[in-house]
């Protein structure tokens, strides 16, 4: 079943129209990676703050935001460390959860289709060769997939934790793997169904 990743809610955040969020989000991204240093970082993080408190989400949305790229940002975090210091360390890895909270308050308060809505009112006015439906159409999935593969990973660690085998990667990743392909298969035997090109 794929899932949504969007929160309910009546906040001026979910009543302001996607293209404006979605263009909102590309720019703040951009400008973190542009202008560099902790000046920067920190307006946008209170910024993503704001609108975290606006939208109405609580700090079980941030955690769930962060917790599965826990570990990606402690490995960046230790390189960085190794490579250069502590404190440029800290402030590539709160840039990158700075990144993944406006990323998370955008999915939080627009629905899929008002997304793909979005996307394709932005694309209007691109060359008639781009394939429009078939981009909004990937975005959609790739939104809808995020949430699946998490609930896919917590039903095999679970199982696998029932075995003893929580703390092995192969153990873990092969279920993982084969079970979103398995999805992803049914999907695209869906779309294919429909004679979506």
């Amino acid at each position: 079943m794929l899932t949504d990743l969007y929160v309910f809610g009546d906040s001026p955040l979910h009543r302001i129209r996607p293209g404006v969020k979605i263009l909102a989000l590309v720019l703040v991204c951009t400008l973190l990676f542009i202008l560099e240093g902790w000046p920067m970082v920190s307006l946008g993080g209170a910024l993503v703050a704001l609108c975290f408190a606006l939208s109405g989400l609580r700090l079980r949305h941030v955690v769930a935001a962060l917790r599965p790229a826990l570990w990606i940002l402690l490995v960046i975090f230790l390189v960085q460390t190794y490579l250069t210091d502590i404190l440029f360390a800290s402030f590539v890895v709160f840039r990158f959860a700075v990144l993944i909270l406006a990323a998370t308050v955008v999915t939080a308060t627009t629905r899929t289709s008002e997304m793909v809505d979005g996307i394709l009112a932005g694309l209007r006015f691109a060359p008639s060769w781009v394939p429009k439906n078939q981009i909004a159409l990937g975005v959609s999935l790739c939104l809808r997939f995020i949430p699946l593969v998490l609930s896919v990973f917590q039903d095999v660690r679970q199982a696998q934790r029932a075995r003893g085998l929580d703390r092995n990667m192969i153990a873990l990743l092969v279920p993982l793997v084969v079970r979103t392909l398995k999805t992803a298969d049914e999907v695209a035997q869906a779309i294919h169904a429909r004679s979506f090109d």
